[in-house]
């Protein structure tokens, strides 16, 4: 995603799959640690990390709890998504075989997904509060009958030997992530996707017509989600992705309409489309 160097922040311990992502789309850059999404947040405004990593939702599991309502009070801009193949391993100490291993842990989330796997080598569930953690856990106790479920990225930091890959019951298993900056940089108008959230008005069918530009402009809405705000049942408001820059005539129009039947509007970020859309996965649509 880019050359330059820098430092960026994630939940999670090293190894998780949001590790994976800065490892992945900032090769050279220096991955920061948080033990919250709050917390890489918060290690950009204080200068720790240059940028933020964040999951904002999985192929298999929709949306990451919390985030949506993180984003816009978040004082960062979403200027990149990356995606991340979500590849399940069965990792283990060194000198295990898979004919040892009696009991895997790992996120329930991820244990949910190998039950063919585990179920076929007669293996046994055991939760943990996260896949890495898992995969140290393992590495400090260093009993050859128990594995963790978690990334190959996991077993080159522990030390762990991968005794199956890809184990995931789904193959097309997906996370995207967006790549979140203290500055604003809206990319030039081309290939980009506009990410914004709004609030409609008390007013009847007021989501159907302020849709109704995005309809008659010829712009794709790949994603609309609602949640509610501050806990109160009539405060909901809205994400949407969209296709275009908001220079192009069609975006401007249909934001302009949009006004009209909003109380608020707040564009999260105008931002290249990944090519992982367009290539591995061209049915994916968030």
């Amino acid at each position: 995603m880019t050359t330059s160097t820098g430092r960026i922040s994630y939940q999670g311990v090293p190894g998780s799959y949001s590790h994976q992502a800065c490892r992945e789309g900032f090769p050279d850059w220096e991955a920061v640690a948080c033990h919250s999404f709050e917390g890489a947040i918060a290690a950009v405004h204080e200068g720790r990390a240059d940028l933020a990593m964040l999951p904002v939702e999985n192929s298999t599991y929709g949306r990451v709890a919390d985030i949506h309502s993180l984003l816009p009070d978040s004082g960062l801009h979403i200027i990149g998504e990356q995606f991340v193949r979500v590849h399940i391993n069965l990792l283990a100490v060194p000198g295990a075989g898979l004919s040892d291993i009696k009991t895997a842990m790992s996120h329930t989330v991820l244990l949910g997904q190998c039950r063919s796997f585990l179920k076929e080598n007669g293996i046994a569930q055991e939760t943990a509060a996260d896949t890495a953690g898992a995969a140290m856990a393992v590495a400090e106790a260093g009993n050859p009958a128990t594995a963790a479920l978690a990334s190959e990225l996991s077993a080159e930091i522990y030390g762990l030997d991968v005794l199956a890959r890809h184990i995931e019951d789904q193959s097309h298993n997906t996370t995207r992530f967006l790549v979140m900056s203290p500055e604003p940089k809206r990319a030039p108008q081309g290939d980009v996707l506009t990410t914004f959230v709004f609030r409609v008005r008390n007013l009847p069918a007021a989501l159907y017509k302020a849709m109704g530009g995005f309809a008659t402009n010829g712009v794709n809405m790949i994603k609309l989600e609602s949640y509610m705000v501050d806990g109160h049942f009539t405060a909901t408001q809205f994400y949407a992705d969209i296709e275009g820059h908001p220079d192009d005539r069609s975006v401007a129009n249909a934001l302009e309409e949009l006004e009209f039947f909003t109380t608020k509007l707040q564009i999260l970020g105008v931002y290249p489309v990944d090519q992982f859309r367009r290539s591995d996965m061209p049915s994916l649509k968030y």
